[in-house]
Parts: structure tokens; sequence; C-alpha cells
């Protein structure tokens, strides 16, 4: 299957261009800033078109040489994409909360997922040598390590990649990676330093439109790579439409919306000059 491609309308449709608040920027971020709309940072599209298809590119070669992925996205408005587009696209992801050493302590944290899936066992057999309290305890441990851990419980090791929703609310993830020498795709918002992301995608991390085309993006990304590997071991896909994923598309847009967009772009302010 082909790459993903995505269109300066789709971003507009999904809201990507709105940053935040003049007040909440970060100056680091001021190369990829168009402009300014009703105090709002307008960012730059022109921009987010190639450096989103380089980093769904990456995403892509990684998988496609046998890589994992690892989609991180742990505040409200991006959980249940996450989760979604990870488990799609056969990927892993976390959702929940980060905790401290996920990457840096793996050997602890395949230890915790060793006892998770003991927990499972047990719950799922005979419980008859157990308390009513015993199992009751036992279930509230097992569903806090499984809120935890859940979606990597199967990933068998460190992710050669990973994809992060929000820096700002992840920044021990990209820290934990970059020690690791682990690539960082991320969506970097006006109040965000992109410093330690490898592959940064200007544009906003909060409109769940956004996140949710981001999401699909990736999970589309993934699959080719999967399509690619496939075929470099000789597999003949055919027409096989397993694998086939449509485009995103951004459902209940109205049909103005993308003329009111373009006006909020083409009626921003002088571009904001980079800071030294």
């Amino acid at each position: 299957m082909a790459m993903p491609e995505v269109s300066l309308r789709q971003l507009l449709e999904a809201g990507v261009h709105f940053g935040h608040h003049t007040r909440r920027w970060n100056p680091r971020m001021a190369p990829y800033i168009f402009g300014v709309r009703n105090q709002v940072h307008i960012l730059d599209l022109q921009q987010t078109v190639p450096m989103l298809d380089r980093a769904l590119r990456a995403v892509r070669d990684v998988v496609a040489g046998g890589g994992r992925v690892l989609f991180v996205g742990t505040k409200k408005a991006a959980a249940e994409y996450v989760a979604e587009a990870s488990t799609r696209c056969g990927q892993y992801y976390v959702n929940h909360r980060w905790l401290g050493g996920m990457l840096t302590n793996w050997k602890t944290i395949t230890g915790s997922i060793k006892r998770l899936k003991q927990m499972d066992e047990q719950l799922g057999g005979s419980t008859s040598g157990l308390t009513k309290k015993e199992v009751l305890m036992l279930t509230r441990e097992r569903e806090k390590l499984d809120r935890a851990l859940g979606g990597i419980r199967e990933m068998g090791g460190l992710p050669d990649i990973i994809f992060v929703i929000d820096v700002v609310k992840e920044k021990l993830a990209i820290e934990e990676a970059n020690k690791l020498g682990i690539p960082v795709v991320a969506v970097v918002d006006s109040n965000a330093d992109p410093e330690g992301v490898a592959y940064p995608i200007p544009g906003n991390d909060d409109a769940i439109r956004a996140i949710n085309l981001y999401c699909d993006l990736v999970a589309g990304a993934v699959f080719d790579g999967i399509s690619a590997e496939l075929q470099a071991s000789g597999v003949d896909l055919g027409a096989s439409e397993e694998l086939a994923e449509e485009l995103p598309v951004v459902e209940g847009v109205e049909g103005n919306a993308v003329a009111e967009a373009e006006a909020a772009v083409g009626g921003a302010d002088a571009p904001v000059a980079p800071q030294a």
C-alpha cells in the first residue's frame, strides 16, 4: 500500500494550524509560527506538511525493518485515539500515566508485566483458595497494573521509535527515549520545546480532530511499513485488502470550516521573527 498522504486542506479542517495564546508560546517554536490571529499563534502549515511526511516515513521505515512503534498520549483528549490507532495497526501504547523508568528501567517494567500476566491467569482460573477480600484486592491490583502497562504487555522489548502527542506533558517519556537513543516523532505545539524531538510535527496538540488525524496517519504509516516488510520477505500481497487503509477523513466538519480556517491564516499578522 502507498504511504498515507495529507493535504493542507485536511490540516486546516482538523485545526492543526491553531497554536496557543501568544503569552504561552515557547520562543524555540518561532521558526514554525506563521503569525498571530486574535492573540493566538498560527502555525505555518506549509512547513507542517513536509515535516509530517518526513515523520511518517521515519515510522514506515522502522516498521519495514521489523521495528516496534510506541504511541504515547496520556492526556484525556488523546488517550482513546492513541489506544485505538496503535491497537488497530498492531503496535503498542501508553495512555494512562508514564511511569518513571518505563524505558530506562525496562527490566523492572518487564517484571511488572510478568506479574500482570500471572494475575490474569490467576483470576481467569480457579480462585477457590482465596477469600472474597483477597480476590477483590487482586482484581484492583490487576486493574491498576493493566491501566499502566496493558498497552505494552506484548511489546517484548524496547520500542524502536516513539510517537508522542504533547511534548510538554510527555517530557519524561522523551527524556528517557533520548537517553536510550530511541528516535522521537512528536506533535509540537506553539507552547512546546522541540529540543530532543528527532521528527517534530508543528501542530495543535489539543484539538480532538487534530489528534485523531495524527494517530490515523501514523497508523497508516505502520501499515505501509508492514506491507514493505512482507514484500521484502517475498510475500505476494496481490490485491489483499487486509492491509488497505483509507486516508483519514475528518468527519463532522461544516462546508465553510476550511474557508474560515483559511481566513484565519490569511488574516494573520506578520510572521514571527525567529529568536536568536
